[in-house]
């Protein structure tokens, strides 16, 4: 909205001044504060109007006596309201709405939100412990991965005439010059990488802090991998495909960056309010979407590789039970509990302890994700 009130003013109105306005990494910078400062002001309003509904979390029997978990019945949840509403007006108001990258990362993002909305409303307010039924939990998050996945294979040149040319590619990290051309197969993938990441968060949100915080870790590389993909000088220097347009998502990156520590302020130990599906579902699909657009869906597991080793946690748990049950009569674990999380808190690490380190590893995989751009 700003992006083209601006360019009106210099255009039409000769006015100086308003060309910064047109740099991304101003528009970027202006959409993390943004962010920020809305995060902060809805978030004391949404604490107190959930409180006084009585709208909070409900204690699980299956963490009876797992840390300070039977502390937190009661504590305000659909938090993810908050992140999903700092995000998506400061990018409306920031980043060129035009973009086809901005209109369907939008788009995703507010439709598994959604679904979370919905999930978190069936639990919290009509008191159904399962909320939405996991089929169609699962019919949303197939579905905008069909969306999405049909929109880059069928309309590529919305995009630019350029992604024609690679949009059933994915660069392989750490080898230079090789991409995976996936096909028709790869309208699938997206639907796996979708529906596997929106989980992966859901799943990693069951500390305060943990997800929110390394979503903000994960955002954060994006958003530089954003950058230098549609700048054509960097995406020429590092050799990855330039891809024309993709800086924008910069600015969605930095929305969603500041939208994290905003929301951290109030998701951090003890936490006064929990993001739910709501934000869950949203903040891990936006991330699969992002990491699909800018053709890095191989880089997921070392950029999300917290997300991926929560996921994998409960993979190989389920999997050990059955095993074993089928094979000695009784089934074992691996983990004291999955997800892995809650296997440091059995081990009487503190909530905040487990945070804080989750937080230094997710860090090391920005780290080493961004490497992958020279080490190859």
């Amino acid at each position: 909205m700003f992006y083209y009130l601006t360019h009106w003013i210099r255009a039409e109105l000769n006015t100086p001044g308003f060309g910064v306005f047109q740099y991304i990494t101003f528009r970027a910078a202006a959409a993390a504060i943004s962010a920020v400062l809305l995060a902060f002001l809805l978030g004391p309003y949404l604490i107190e109007l959930l409180r006084t509904k009585q709208i909070g979390e409900s204690a699980k029997a299956e963490l009876a006596g797992v840390g300070n978990h039977s502390s937190k019945a009661g504590t305000p949840t659909m938090g993810g309201l908050i992140v999903l509403f700092a995000i998506l007006i400061p990018t409306i108001f920031w980043a060129d709405i035009a973009n086809a990258y901005i209109i369907l990362i939008i788009i995703a993002t507010v439709w598994l939100g959604i679904v979370g909305f919905i999930d978190d409303y069936l639990k919290v307010i009509k008191k159904k412990p399962n909320g939405l039924i996991g089929n169609y939990k699962l019919v949303g998050q197939i579905s905008i991965g069909l969306i999405v996945g049909c929109t880059i294979y069928f309309y590529p040149e919305w995009f630019s005439p350029t992604f024609i040319q690679i949009k059933t590619l994915s660069t392989v990290p750490f080898v230079k010059n090789l991409s995976i051309d996936f096909g028709l197969l790869y309208i699938p993938l997206i639907v796996f990488i979708i529906t596997a990441t929106s989980n992966a968060v859901n799943l990693t949100d069951g500390l305060d802090g943990l997800a929110i915080g390394t979503v903000g870790i994960t955002a954060l590389a994006l958003a530089v991998i954003s950058y230098v993909s549609g700048n054509v000088k960097f995406a020429e220097y590092l050799n990855i495909p330039h891809l024309s347009g993709s800086g924008e998502l910069t600015v969605f990156c930095a929305a969603l960056v500041g939208a994290s520590l905003g929301f951290l302020w109030f998701n951090s130990y003890p936490a006064q309010i929990i993001m739910g599906d709501t934000g869950a579902l949203a903040l891990g699909g936006s991330i699969g979407v992002l990491c699909i657009l800018l053709k890095k869906e191989l880089l997921l597991p070392i950029l999300g590789g917290i997300f991926f080793m929560e996921t994998v946690s409960v993979i190989i748990q389920m999997w050990y039970f059955k095993y074993t049950r089928k094979r000695y009569g009784e089934g074992r674990r691996i983990f004291k509990m999955a997800p892995v999380h809650h296997h440091f808190e059995k081990l009487g690490w503190h909530e905040s302890k487990i945070v804080s380190r989750f937080y230094i590893i997710a860090i090391i995989l920005a780290i080493i994700a961004l490497a992958t751009f020279k080490v190859r």
